[in-house]
């Protein structure tokens, strides 16, 4: 029973793989329908509805069986125009996998069907076909499809989940050098106590360093998981139009004050890595330190690019690394949760407000991605752009199809 069930599974997974059934011993039996100059008989629908039925697997009703064969025979037709023929090494390899599929050697799997009246050329024809249209695929094909580094990075940092929380947060960072510590303190409390957004977004158009400060601190909705986790559970403990307790981050305090919360259909992300580089300019926040900031910008446009800026000063200058989210320092997180990859970021400084530091986001990779290779990424786009060329370039044959009903 375990054999017929794993069988089952294997059986939808070839099927997924576009691999059909052809006719065998077409001269013994009488058509049934025409597609083109090739034949479907009856018995090979009566085949594979017996197929189908006996491991309880879908599209084995008549119907769905012969639109299913009539899709196969153009597949047949498509591989035989275009010349190609299937080795018998390639076959045997072909029925070797799908057969381990349900951990039975191919004789052992031929004599499982053959017991519920599958012939055995069905399994054959049923391989054959598959593995050479996958082969006639990616002749076809292949040359087309391309998968750069960006589409990569994007699929790593995809991953999905019912439901995900979004959050609507306003945001004030005040530089707190030493010498003023105490006074950005009082300052911090005062504005802690307040529960009016228009109340809090004037306090961040007076005191905030960051660049939402002209919008009164205002940032878009976003994804709860995309903040930093130290703030997470801050924001949740808020009713809407309360402010954080003052949270101390280098160089400066930090407050959010919460302007809205809901929960959405929408996929979630929780990250396993994030990866950033973080570039130091002399001279803190002042014109000349902003200045050179503009000019990296204007000079990069992915983190890589930031090598070469930073040619010839001390390794120091220049910091690239991908960490968990819980390993990265507050404001760092908090300014890489506002960007997407190749954006940046000059809002934060370094060593009491003298260092500049320009931020900027590399790429995410999911948690659910975490161990997957890029090559298998890699593998895995290909394999769907090809089969979603394959599926348009077979309802082409269709509609061009003769199709015959005897």
């Amino acid at each position: 029973m375990t054999n017929l069930k794993n069988l089952c599974a294997a059986i939808l997974l070839w099927a997924a793989a576009t691999i059909g059934v052809p006719s065998f011993a077409q001269s013994q039996f009488s058509p049934s329908i025409l597609v083109n100059e090739g034949v479907i008989t009856e018995f090979e629908i009566a085949q594979r509805q017996r197929f189908l039925s006996l491991f309880n697997a879908p599209g084995s009703g008549r119907q769905s069986v012969i639109e299913t064969l009539i899709d196969e025979r153009l597949r047949e037709q498509a591989i035989a125009e275009a010349g190609l023929e299937l080795t018998q090494e390639s076959l045997d390899a072909g029925m070797s996998e799908f057969a381990a599929r349900v951990n039975l050697e191919v004789e052992e799997f031929k004599t499982l069907l053959a017991e519920n009246g599958i012939a055995p050329e069905t399994f054959e024809s049923f391989v054959s076909v598959g593995v050479a249209w996958r082969d006639y695929v990616s002749a076809r094909f292949g040359g087309r499809v391309q998968v750069n580094e960006d589409e990569v990075d994007q699929a790593l940092g995809t991953t999905s989940a019912d439901t995900t929380i979004r959050v609507l947060v306003s945001e004030i960072i005040i530089p707190a050098p030493e010498d003023r510590a105490q006074e950005v303190e009082d300052i911090a409390r005062q504005i802690a106590t307040t529960t009016s957004e228009a109340e809090f977004s004037d306090y961040a158009r007076e005191y905030s360093a960051t660049a939402t400060r002209d919008e009164g601190g205002r940032l878009p909705w976003q994804s709860l998981s995309n903040l930093p986790p130290v703030l997470r559970p801050l924001l949740l403990g808020l009713a809407p139009g309360e402010v954080t307790d003052p949270l101390n981050i280098p160089n400066a305090v930090a407050l959010f004050q919460l302007r809205g919360i809901e929960e959405t259909g929408a996929p979630t992300r929780e990250y396993a890595a994030i990866d950033y580089a973080a570039y130091y300019i002399p001279g803190g926040r002042t014109p000349a330190g902003l200045a050179a900031a503009e000019e990296v910008r204007a000079r990069v446009d992915v983190c890589d690019d930031l090598y070469g800026v930073a040619q010839g000063q001390p390794p120091e200058t220049l910091e690239r690394g991908s960490k968990p989210p819980s390993e990265i320092p507050t404001d760092v997180a908090l300014e890489l949760s506002k960007l997407d990859a190749g954006e940046s970021s000059v809002a934060l400084t370094r060593s009491n407000g003298q260092t500049l530091m320009f931020l900027m986001l590399c790429g995410r990779t999911a948690a659910a991605n975490e161990d997957v290779a890029r090559e298998d990424v890699v593998a895995s786009l290909r394999t769907s752009r090809l089969n979603a060329l394959a599926d348009s370039f077979l309802e082409r044959l269709r509609a061009d199809a003769r199709i015959t009903f005897q």
